[in-house]
């Protein structure tokens, strides 16, 4: 397999170019996989098998005619195509010398932006989604060879092929001549079938996620290094009452089958389990695909981490294990737990031997050795669990795998990741955005920026600023915390307490230098607090009133300002009295707030902290070590209901867009070159105008009469600028004079600026005239293609200062007008742009037009490795793009418009 940063093509048997970037593993609708590929010259035999087990009725819908085998013409003509104006896609399964193909799909160039296009589906393997997923490929193939539309004919009666044409998102033109259905449509994507291709790809992964992590059989097999990893495992699954059977130097766990060789184990299994060495892990996984395992975890490492060889070893056991329709869960995981209800059993396939109880918090952790400490810690505070799963190098399942299935998983209210590394945030940030409008996601990375990468993860470079995946998670409503005891700290408050409907805190402590203190950090963390009650701590000898404080409770919860309630109670001598727990724990349940305690003797979830709110469901207030610690998890909270709350708005669509003709122009302009390209003027203005951004003209000068001519031209009054790209912004460094109203003062300031420019050394410096924009601030837009997080778009006020102090804004596209909205507000200069100090308030709307349609080109384009606009002047009405700058350079963003897995 290759990958975005390998070459894109390679040189075929018959020396056409073999396009290797189209090939790709897939997620089917059942949760199996395939791999879709071009075909190729030598898979005569392979599709004449195919065409050979089609039934009669499928042949017919394909060829209007029956048709028992290919003639060797038909053969010949459908495997050698040039990728280009004829392309033909395969789905396959099965490795190598045993592969079969199960579906075809082809077109044929029939005009210079039109093709014919063909599909062909295995009668075993209908109603997988393999239809689906080879239009979006074949799609996005053509696309790459310019093709923007494509025709089909189609029998009547072929009313699956026709529902995967109405079923994709596109526009359809559909009409019947002389019995055939001929329909034809744009295949340029669309909202709608961005969101198909999003919906299946999420119900796909899902389901392959449910396969593995509802397994109800298991092979553990192990070599004499992997055997304490494998006997830990086959003990844990055996323990949980899953049958169990066991290849090589493993302890036999009580209700375990011992088996002397791959050869005698009986099938079916759905779940492999492996610590052999990486060498012989592919030969392995081969010789047990017929027990039909869906899933297959490592628990041994020896790969990616070890260097160039164990890179090859990975990739080709992941391609293994997808040819045979198994996802794989590390290497070097820790593995997973899944705890089980009335319809499937307990599924532990981790090195866990002490579980942390059963609950609805879902819990994804990549590194093994981290996996330890968390499940402890999980399983002291008695946090319950749904589901735990380890990734390790994550070379198959990733953390989006799970997000897409704790979606929907009814037995999971919140979500916590512990990520070392994320392969691909687009998609994350997509991913991770469905997630949480339905249930918290709590996030912990290794490091804060994104950059770090641990040895064994396969991820891609990346130029983006430090605080891009800041953003990602923001637009996602990612909770963001910075510790693993934060992690769980957060997510037991959400598992257990309702959202706060806002940051109003009332504070309940026993003291009153205590009670400030809770509200002082309460007020660091972003929240308003309200009332601040101090009760003397009741003791275990009941040294105080109990009543009291039952009356104080009364009163905060009363408070129709209160949002949510922190409880302190630290005796100073002595121990709490037992009852204090059960009234603070009534008083929360009962009144339907958010509710954390710190009450001395107490932490985690405890017995003594739980009652039945009004449904009767039990509610548990989580006991926290310090203050402080719940203080952060409420804030965290609270923001996260605030984002809940809000509408995020609507994805970019701004009108009047042109993208073939944008797409034609970045293709004649990369053409032209064979490396990467900076557009001139009349290039950038023709690329900006697609996407209704208006670039004021800017005339060259050499002299003054060709300024006097420029000026002529485009209207009093004008501006005059150096065109050296480090003096054309710089008024302070004499490199731009404004406001010029006549030929006269036109030739005095040419002669002023060369002669200043000269002692500055660079007095052959070229000039260029434009008009003058209406007054105003001005602005700066910049988007970049990065390798991992696509076009990172950056937002903030022209000027060394607002430079020099990294005040800008980032977003990640695609963006939402509430993102762009959120982007212009969120510098610390924006209030210039609201009426700063008595000043008109400006054209915002107009701004956040400029920035939108800025964003979307570069969503739109990956070619554009660079775009910047600067200066764009707000006025009080309009806002005026004086002067851009764009780069190209060839496209290879990792989440493209195909479903595909990582590679």
């Amino acid at each position: 397999m290759g990958t975005d940063e390998d070459a894109a093509t390679a040189t075929g048997p018959e020396g056409e170019a073999y396009p290797v970037h189209w090939e790709a593993d897939v997620v089917l609708r059942d949760g199996g996989t395939a791999h879709v590929r071009p075909i190729r010259v030598g898979d005569g035999d392979a599709l004449q098998a195919f065409h050979v087990g089609q039934s009669e009725r499928s042949t017919y819908f394909r060829f209007f005619a029956p048709l028992e085998r290919l003639p060797d013409r038909d053969l010949a003509r459908f495997t050698h195509v040039d990728h280009v104006d004829r392309v033909a896609l395969v789905a396959v399964a099965g490795e190598q010398e045993s592969e079969q193909i199960i579906a075809v799909a082809r077109y044929d160039r029939t005009e210079p932006t039109m093709a014919e296009v063909a599909f062909n589906v295995a009668d075993g393997h209908h109603g997988r989604g393999l239809g689906s997923v080879l239009l979006e490929h074949v799609a996005a193939a053509a696309r790459e060879r310019g093709i923007t539309r494509f025709t089909a004919e189609v029998l009547p009666q072929n009313s699956q092929m026709l529902a995967i044409f109405r079923e994709a998102g596109y526009v359809l033109d559909q009409h019947l001549d002389d019995g055939i259905v001929t329909v034809s449509f744009d295949i340029d994507p669309t909202d709608r079938s961005r969101a198909v291709m999003a919906d299946r790809e999420h119900r796909a992964e899902a389901r392959s996620v449910h396969g593995m992590l509802t397994s109800r059989s298991a092979l553990v097999v192990a070599d004499g290094d992997g055997r304490r990893l494998a006997g830990a495992a086959a003990e844990h699954l055996a323990g949980a009452g899953l049958p169990v059977q066991v290849v090589g130097p493993v302890a036999v766990p009580q209700g375990g089958v011992a088996r002397s060789d791959l050869a005698e184990a009986e099938g079916p299994v759905d779940l492999l389990v492996l610590a052999v060495s990486a060498a012989s892990s592919v030969d392995v996984l081969r010789r047990a695909a017929s027990l039909g395992a869906r899933a297959v975890v490592v628990l041994s490492g020896g790969f990616v981490e070890t260097g160039p060889d164990g890179v090859a070893l990975q990739r080709h056991l992941v391609r293994s294990a997808h040819a045979l329709g198994m996802r794989v869960l590390g290497p070097a995981s820790y593995g997973f737990l899944r705890h089980g209800d009335e319809d499937h059993p307990t599924v532990n396939a981790s090195l866990a031997a002490r579980l942390p109880e059963a609950g609805t918090t879902g819990l994804f952790c990549q590194s093994a050795a981290m996996a330890v400490g968390i499940l402890a810690s999980a399983r002291r505070r008695g946090l319950g669990l749904s589901t735990f799963v380890s990734s390790g190098n994550r070379a198959d399942v990733s953390g989006n795998d799970v997000m897409q299935f704790w979606t929907e998983d009814d037995r999971t209210s919140v979500v916590g990741l512990y990520l070392e590394s994320i392969g691909n945030p687009r998609k994350f940030s997509r991913v991770a955005r469905r997630l949480a409008a339905v249930k918290p996601l709590v996030v912990l990375t290794a490091g804060r920026s994104g950059h770090v990468v641990p040895a064994g993860h396969a991820v891609r470079r990346t130029r983006a600023p430090r605080r891009a995946l800041d953003e990602v998670m923001r637009q996602a409503g990612v909770i963001r915390v910075e510790s693993t005891h934060q992690l769980l700290d957060v997510t037991q408050l959400l598992a257990h307490q309702p959202l706060p409907a806002g940051r109003r805190v009332n504070v309940v402590a026993s003291s009153e230098p205590l009670a400030a203190l809770v509200a002082e950090a309460a007020f660091s963390a972003g929240l308003t607090v309200g009332e601040q009650r101090a009760v003397p701590a009741i003791a275990a000898d009941g040294s105080a009133d109990l009543e009291r404080l039952a009356e104080e409770l009364e009163a905060v919860y009363a408070d129709p300002a209160c949002d949510a309630v922190v409880v302190v109670h630290v005796p100073t001598l002595g121990e709490v009295d037992p009852r204090v727990g059960p009234l603070v724990a009534r008083a929360a349940a009962g009144s339907g707030r958010t509710t954390v305690a710190c009450v001395a003797g107490l932490h985690g979830m405890v017995p003594e902290l739980t009652a039945p709110d009004a449904d009767g469901h039990p509610r548990t207030v989580p006991a926290y070590a310090a203050p402080e610690d719940g203080v952060l998890a409420l804030a965290a909270a609270a923001r996260y209901g605030a984002w809940r709350a809000t509408d995020r708005g609507r994805p970019l669509d701004p009108e009047g867009v042109d993208r073939a003709r944008a797409r034609s122009l970045v293709e004649a302009a990369l053409s032209r070159a064979s490396g990467p390209v900076r557009l001139d003027q009349d290039q950038t203005a023709e690329l900006l105008a697609c996407y209704g951004l208006h670039l004021w003209p800017a005339l060259p000068a050499d002299d003054v009469e060709s300024a006097r001519a420029a000026a002529e031209r485009l209207g009093w009054p004008v501006a005059l600028k150096a065109a050296a790209d480090h003096l054309r912004h710089r008024i302070d460094l004499g490199g731009v004079r404004l406001d010029i109203a006549g030929p006269e003062e036109l030739a005095e300031d040419l002669t002023q600026m060369r002669e200043h420019l000269t002692d500055l050394g660079a007095g052959d410096a070229r000039f260029e005239v434009q008009r003058m924009a209406p007054g105003g601030v001005a602005c700066v837009i910049r988007t970049s293609e990065d390798p991992r997080f696509g076009p990172v778009v950056a937002f903030g006020l022209a000027g060394d200062a607002v430079d020099l102090l990294g005040d800008v804004s980032y977003g990640v596209a695609p963006l939402t007008d509430v993102d762009v909205s959120e982007m212009v507000r969120a510098v610390r200069a924006g209030p210039r742009l609201f009426g700063y100090r008595g000043l008109p308030a400006l054209d915002v709307g107009a701004l956040e037009e400029v920035l939108a349609r800025a964003a979307t080109l570069a969503e739109d384009l990956p070619e554009v490795y660079s775009l910047e606009l600067h200066p764009v002047v707000v006025a009080e009405h309009g806002a005026a793009v004086l002067g851009s700058r764009i780069e190209l350079a060839g496209a290879g963003r990792a989440d493209g418009a195909r479903r595909a897995l990582p590679e």
